[in-house]
């Protein structure tokens, strides 16, 4: 089973996740499901079969926190060498066709939020920067193409 690294943060946003599902989540299925059944014949109850559909979803979710959560780390930032690129870099890249600068800093899939700047370690771009150091160049293939980024900075 693949370890799933987390920020103390992104660890914590999945807890709570967990818990309003299986609380909050749990017991608004359950009355949507209860409200249905009281409409009678549940063989043509199109909002019966939404609400068990929709709890099907629900538990699905539920399962796969759970997992997640087991199988995670919570990484701490403060212990990390910031020589190479690992989970929780920062890194600055130059893009060599652009001219431009970026900075990514390289999360679990959990966390990944391209708006935030936060990209997956499982992505092209921060699987093909894991374990490099400042002044590397790498090849990374990308739908729109090939990109040459340059790493000029790493951070924690």
């Amino acid at each position: 089973m693949k370890k799933n690294y987390l920020s103390p943060e992104g660890y914590q946003k999945l807890k709570d996740e967990l818990k309003d599902l299986t609380s909050r989540g749990r017991r608004e299925v359950a009355e949507k499901i209860e409200e249905a059944r009281s409409h009678g014949d549940l063989s043509e109850n199109a909002e019966y079969d939404a609400a068990k559909e929709e709890q099907g979803h629900l538990e699905k979710r539920i399962a796969e926190l759970e997992n997640t959560l087991a199988n995670s780390r919570v990484l701490d930032e403060k212990n990390m060498d910031d020589s190479k690129v690992y989970v929780l870099s920062t890194v600055t890249v130059l893009n060599h066709k652009t001219k431009k600068e970026m900075s990514y800093t390289l999360v679990s899939k959990d966390e990944a939020d391209f708006s935030q700047g936060k990209i997956s370690v499982d992505s092209p771009i921060g699987s093909s920067l894991m374990g490099k150091e400042v002044g590397e160049v790498v090849e990374v293939d990308v739908p729109a193409g090939k990109l040459e980024l340059e790493i000029k900075n790493i951070e924690r």
